[in-house]
């Protein structure tokens, strides 16, 4: 199992325009990934984020190199989609996560 966390940061102005990307756009685009076994998408709630907020994706992939071709190619696409609909108003964040025991 491997897994990678997409953190997705929204500034305060565009919380309504991203939550109805997200809803419509990003969810789509997630279910149609054909590598991706589970994901979660998550509202991220942070005592210490006021100017804006953020939303997680993670995805649970088969194995190291399924992920691996993700980053280099779907997360390129993803992002390049993300930046061209609002600029500099969302970042994304992209941690390889490795598991060492799990439990799901």
């Amino acid at each position: 199992m491997s897994v990678l966390s997409i953190t997705f940061h929204c500034t305060k102005n565009n919380l309504e325009n991203w939550e109805n990307y997200m809803n419509e756009t990003l969810i789509a685009m997630t279910e149609n990934l054909l590598d991706v076994n589970k994901y979660i998408l998550s509202e991220v709630h942070s005592d210490y984020i006021e100017e804006g907020k953020n939303y997680n994706l993670l995805l649970v992939f088969d194995n190291d190199n399924l992920r691996e071709d993700f980053v280099k190619s779907e997360l390129q696409n993803i992002a390049e989609r993300v930046e061209a609909e609002f600029g500099t108003e969302v970042m994304i964040f992209n941690t390889l996560l490795n598991p060492k025991k799990t439990r799901f």
